[in-house]
Protein backbone atom coordinates (compact mmCIF):
# COMPACT_ATOMS: atom_id res chain seq x y z
CA UNK A 1 0.00 0.00 0.00
CA UNK A 2 1.33 3.43 -0.92
CA UNK A 3 2.21 5.73 1.98
CA UNK A 4 0.07 8.82 2.35
CA UNK A 5 1.83 12.15 2.32
CA UNK A 6 1.50 14.17 5.54
CA UNK A 7 -0.55 16.84 3.77
CA UNK A 8 -2.95 14.35 2.24
CA UNK A 9 -3.27 12.55 5.57
CA UNK A 10 -4.18 15.83 7.35
CA UNK A 11 -6.82 16.58 4.72
CA UNK A 12 -8.31 13.13 5.14
CA UNK A 13 -7.99 13.07 8.92
CA UNK A 14 -9.61 16.44 9.47
CA UNK A 15 -11.94 16.33 6.53
CA UNK A 16 -13.33 19.38 4.80
CA UNK A 17 -15.65 21.59 6.76
CA UNK A 18 -19.23 21.65 5.58
CA UNK A 19 -21.72 24.40 4.95
CA UNK A 20 -24.68 22.69 6.64
CA UNK A 21 -24.98 20.12 9.41
CA UNK A 22 -28.29 18.23 9.40
CA UNK A 23 -29.25 17.30 12.97
CA UNK A 24 -32.07 14.76 13.02
CA UNK A 25 -33.49 11.63 14.64
CA UNK A 26 -32.67 8.94 12.10
CA UNK A 27 -35.50 6.61 13.02
CA UNK A 28 -38.02 9.40 12.26
CA UNK A 29 -36.44 11.35 9.43
CA UNK A 30 -33.42 9.76 7.73
CA UNK A 31 -35.49 8.25 4.89
CA UNK A 32 -37.56 11.35 4.30
CA UNK A 33 -36.77 14.96 5.18
CA UNK A 34 -33.14 14.52 6.30
CA UNK A 35 -32.14 12.39 3.31
CA UNK A 36 -34.13 14.42 0.80
CA UNK A 37 -32.75 17.70 2.14
CA UNK A 38 -29.19 16.38 2.00
CA UNK A 39 -29.67 15.32 -1.63
CA UNK A 40 -31.27 18.62 -2.64
CA UNK A 41 -28.61 20.78 -0.96
CA UNK A 42 -25.81 18.65 -2.40
CA UNK A 43 -27.25 19.04 -5.92
CA UNK A 44 -27.28 22.80 -5.30
CA UNK A 45 -23.56 22.70 -4.47
CA UNK A 46 -24.03 23.13 -0.72
CA UNK A 47 -21.62 20.94 1.24
CA UNK A 48 -23.85 19.13 3.71
CA UNK A 49 -23.20 16.76 6.59
CA UNK A 50 -25.59 13.88 7.22
CA UNK A 51 -24.22 11.08 9.38
CA UNK A 52 -25.30 8.24 7.07
CA UNK A 53 -23.74 9.99 4.05
CA UNK A 54 -20.54 11.40 5.56
CA UNK A 55 -19.41 8.63 7.86
CA UNK A 56 -17.90 5.25 7.14
CA UNK A 57 -17.16 2.16 9.20
CA UNK A 58 -14.29 2.89 11.56
CA UNK A 59 -15.14 6.56 12.12
CA UNK A 60 -15.36 7.55 15.77
CA UNK A 61 -18.91 8.72 16.16
CA UNK A 62 -18.52 11.74 18.45
CA UNK A 63 -15.20 12.86 16.93
CA UNK A 64 -16.57 12.86 13.39
CA UNK A 65 -19.93 14.41 14.26
CA UNK A 66 -18.44 17.05 16.56
CA UNK A 67 -15.92 18.01 13.87
CA UNK A 68 -18.79 18.32 11.37
CA UNK A 69 -20.71 20.59 13.72
CA UNK A 70 -17.73 22.77 14.59
CA UNK A 71 -16.81 23.07 10.91
CA UNK A 72 -20.28 23.92 9.63
CA UNK A 73 -21.73 27.35 9.03
CA UNK A 74 -25.44 26.55 9.51
CA UNK A 75 -27.29 23.79 11.32
CA UNK A 76 -30.68 22.41 10.37
CA UNK A 77 -32.36 20.79 13.38
CA UNK A 78 -35.18 18.48 12.33
CA UNK A 79 -37.31 18.06 15.45
CA UNK A 80 -39.55 15.00 15.33
CA UNK A 81 -41.72 13.08 17.82
CA UNK A 82 -38.85 10.96 19.22
CA UNK A 83 -36.08 13.55 18.80
CA UNK A 84 -35.74 14.20 22.54
CA UNK A 85 -35.36 10.46 23.22
CA UNK A 86 -31.94 10.55 21.56
CA UNK A 87 -28.82 11.49 23.51
CA UNK A 88 -27.01 12.00 20.18
CA UNK A 89 -29.62 14.43 18.83
CA UNK A 90 -29.55 16.49 22.02
CA UNK A 91 -25.73 16.45 22.16
CA UNK A 92 -25.55 17.69 18.56
CA UNK A 93 -28.11 20.42 19.19
CA UNK A 94 -26.28 21.57 22.33
CA UNK A 95 -22.97 21.75 20.46
CA UNK A 96 -24.59 23.70 17.61
CA UNK A 97 -26.02 26.21 20.08
CA UNK A 98 -22.90 26.43 22.26
CA UNK A 99 -20.72 27.07 19.21
CA UNK A 100 -23.11 29.88 18.18
CA UNK A 101 -24.04 28.37 14.83
CA UNK A 102 -27.12 29.60 13.04
CA UNK A 103 -29.76 26.94 13.46
CA UNK A 104 -32.86 26.54 11.32
CA UNK A 105 -35.43 24.48 13.22
CA UNK A 106 -37.89 22.27 11.37
CA UNK A 107 -40.76 21.10 13.54
CA UNK A 108 -41.68 17.86 11.78
CA UNK A 109 -44.92 16.35 13.11
CA UNK A 110 -44.26 17.99 16.48
CA UNK A 111 -45.04 21.33 18.12
CA UNK A 112 -42.23 23.22 19.87
CA UNK A 113 -44.14 22.99 23.17
CA UNK A 114 -44.03 19.16 22.92
CA UNK A 115 -40.23 19.08 22.89
CA UNK A 116 -38.97 18.32 26.39
CA UNK A 117 -35.76 16.74 27.64
CA UNK A 118 -36.69 13.67 29.65
CA UNK A 119 -34.71 12.46 32.64
CA UNK A 120 -34.57 8.68 32.38
CA UNK A 121 -31.93 8.46 35.10
CA UNK A 122 -29.00 7.64 32.80
CA UNK A 123 -27.87 11.14 31.89
CA UNK A 124 -25.88 13.37 34.28
CA UNK A 125 -27.76 16.42 35.58
CA UNK A 126 -25.19 18.75 33.99
CA UNK A 127 -25.92 17.22 30.56
CA UNK A 128 -29.69 17.46 31.12
CA UNK A 129 -29.34 21.19 31.86
CA UNK A 130 -27.12 21.65 28.80
CA UNK A 131 -29.64 19.84 26.59
CA UNK A 132 -32.62 21.72 28.05
CA UNK A 133 -30.95 25.09 27.49
CA UNK A 134 -30.16 24.25 23.86
CA UNK A 135 -33.68 22.97 23.27
CA UNK A 136 -35.24 26.11 24.76
CA UNK A 137 -33.04 28.31 22.58
CA UNK A 138 -34.04 26.33 19.47
CA UNK A 139 -37.74 26.49 20.37
CA UNK A 140 -37.51 30.28 20.37
CA UNK A 141 -35.79 30.44 16.98
CA UNK A 142 -37.90 31.10 13.91
CA UNK A 143 -38.27 27.85 12.05
CA UNK A 144 -40.46 25.86 9.71
CA UNK A 145 -43.34 23.60 10.65
CA UNK A 146 -44.40 20.52 8.76
CA UNK A 147 -47.29 18.11 9.21
CA UNK A 148 -46.46 15.07 7.08
CA UNK A 149 -50.08 13.99 6.84
CA UNK A 150 -51.28 17.01 4.89
CA UNK A 151 -48.36 19.08 3.61
CA UNK A 152 -46.42 19.03 0.37
CA UNK A 153 -42.88 17.62 0.69
CA UNK A 154 -41.61 19.67 -2.24
CA UNK A 155 -42.72 22.88 -0.50
CA UNK A 156 -40.87 21.88 2.69
CA UNK A 157 -37.71 21.06 0.74
CA UNK A 158 -37.92 24.32 -1.22
CA UNK A 159 -38.56 26.43 1.89
CA UNK A 160 -35.78 24.73 3.87
CA UNK A 161 -33.28 25.00 1.01
CA UNK A 162 -34.10 28.69 0.58
CA UNK A 163 -33.69 29.30 4.32
CA UNK A 164 -30.30 27.55 4.26
CA UNK A 165 -29.12 29.56 1.25
CA UNK A 166 -30.33 32.86 2.75
CA UNK A 167 -28.50 32.13 6.01
CA UNK A 168 -25.31 31.13 4.19
CA UNK A 169 -25.44 34.34 2.13
CA UNK A 170 -25.99 36.46 5.25
CA UNK A 171 -23.07 34.79 7.01
CA UNK A 172 -20.86 35.42 3.98
CA UNK A 173 -21.85 39.11 3.96
CA UNK A 174 -21.10 39.35 7.70
CA UNK A 175 -17.71 37.70 7.11
CA UNK A 176 -16.90 40.20 4.33
CA UNK A 177 -17.90 43.15 6.55
CA UNK A 178 -15.71 41.88 9.39
CA UNK A 179 -12.83 41.41 6.98
CA UNK A 180 -13.16 45.02 5.74
CA UNK A 181 -13.15 46.34 9.32
CA UNK A 182 -9.85 44.63 10.02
Amino acid sequence: MQRLSATLYRKIAHGPSCDVFINHRGIDTKRNIAGLLYDRLTKMGVRSFLDSKNMKPGDRLFDHIDRGILGCKVGVAVFSPTYCDSYFCLHELALLMESKKRVIPIFYDVKPSELVVKDNGTCPVKELRRFSAALEEAKFTVGLTFDSSNRDWSVLLRDTSEAVIMNLLELEEERKLMKRKH
